[in-house]
């Protein structure tokens, strides 16, 4: 039987998703531990010792033990976050390999959906009724991705890299657009096969799939409300055909555009 001797540089308190309503705001509060959190969709809006903090989605922000934490304003009614509280722990083992973890307060993160994805497996394992290590391992695989991120954006001066970023803000900003790679390398003056070239090496996605993500997370917004036809929403993100668009959604998500509609008005809310 092979036995480890695992020692971590961290420990987990506990975490959870918020899903707002449109109602109430972030309390005031002074931390003893440190927090994370990570916004899927809306944005977050947190003053720490005055100075205010906005996190839009796909965007990480760490907040520090021992400052003041105070909510700005109401919570915007389609904002959805994950949080997780989590101590730093001294580890005085000489054998452990150490490797040095720069994480930034606050950085856009460049796999999103795998940082969702390292969240859903922490609360699903959170549930267990025996306490397991996973929590720890987890946690570290945030930061790593969050350390990643962070460097990545150190990097933007460089050519490639700051022409991926370029296209980002595009795609972010003019998704709704009838929007192509062709479109995005002319609009940036370049090549289109570059261009798709440095964007998949920054960000670990094509140019297609970044898109369809953007698009997607502004249909899931517009799905919210019952003021819009299913037509409506699909040319409002930027689709021209219901039946692609469908098929991307449920791509993106699991679910059909109904089937994710009906999911979020069953969704738990808590407070974090």
């Amino acid at each position: 039987m092979l036995e480890l001797s695992i020692a971590f540089p961290i420990q987990v308190q506990n975490g959870g998703l918020f899903i707002s309503r449109g109602v109430g705001s972030h309390p005031a509060r002074r931390l003893t531990s440190w927090e994370l959190i990570f916004v899927e969709r809306g944005e977050l809006q947190i003053r720490e010792e005055g100075k205010l903090l906005t996190v839009q989605a796909g965007e990480s922000l760490l907040l520090r033990p021992g400052h003041q934490h105070v909510g700005e304003g109401i919570f915007p009614a389609d904002l959805k976050f994950y949080w997780l509280h989590f101590e730093w722990l001294e580890v005085k083992t000489e054998s452990v390999r150490q490797a040095l973890l720069s994480i930034p307060q606050q950085v856009v993160v460049r796999d999103p959906q795998y940082m969702i994805s390292l969240y859903r497996q922490f609360l699903h394992e959170q549930e267990n009724i025996h306490r397991s290590i996973a929590l720890e391992c987890i946690l570290l695989l945030m930061l790593q991705q969050l350390s990643a991120s962070g460097s990545e954006e150190l990097a933007k001066d460089s050519p490639g890299v700051a022409l991926a970023w370029k296209a980002r803000q595009i795609i972010r900003t003019q998704f709704h657009l009838p929007l192509s790679t062709s479109v995005l390398a002319k609009e940036l003056h370049c090549n289109a096969d570059y261009l798709g070239r440095v964007y998949r090496r920054v960000f670990r996605l094509t140019l297609t799939e970044a898109l369809h993500r953007q698009r997607i997370l502004a249909a899931e917004k517009l799905l919210i409300g019952d003021a819009l036809s299913l037509k409506e929403v699909t040319l409002r993100c930027g689709f021209n055909d219901v039946g692609y668009f469908r098929q991307v959604f449920r791509k993106h998500t699991g679910l059909t555009p109904a089937g994710w509609k009906r999911r979020y008005c069953k969704e738990h809310i808590n407070s974090g």
